[in-house]
């Protein structure tokens, strides 16, 4: 009998769209007026269930920044991901030793822990390791379903 190699999880999914623009402001009510985004300060939270665990609410965050904003530097790119990911630390010690650029330390927030990285094409990934019910506690009946 073979051992098979178990898949350990890395990125679970989208956890942020974010995107450079010259009037956040004027963009989120754009969105709410013609599209029907429920908008924050931040931008909209996209509500889904987890596929897994389907009791379980998950989010995505669209979100439009300055456009001078240093939040994605290095990159000189209008745009930024955010994935959602599972065992940060892990995932970190292992992108480390394959040689992939960790621009930051982890930091923990009350909805989460994130680090940022960058791809081959210098493109800045935040990656985010998720505590949802943070999220549905603040933004109940306040998110885009």
């Amino acid at each position: 009998m073979s051992k098979q190699k178990t898949h350990k999880k890395k990125v679970t999914g989208i956890g942020g769209i974010f995107f450079k623009c010259q009037e956040p402001d004027k963009m989120r009510d754009w969105y709410g007026k013609n599209l029907g985004l429920i908008t924050n300060q931040y931008g909209a939270l996209f509500e889904f269930r987890k596929s897994d665990k389907p009791a379980e609410k998950a989010y995505l965050n669209w979100s439009p920044f300055e456009e001078d904003t240093d939040y994605f530097e290095p990159s000189d790119k209008d745009f930024m991901i955010n994935y959602r990911v599972e065992n940060i630390e892990e995932l970190v010690a292992e992108l480390e030793k394959n040689g992939v650029p960790v621009l930051d330390k982890i930091e923990t927030f009350e909805y989460g822990k994130f680090v940022h990285i960058l791809d081959p094409e210098n493109n800045k990934i935040e990656l985010w390791e998720p505590i949802d019910p943070v999220f549905t506690k603040m933004y109940q009946d306040k998110t885009n379903k």
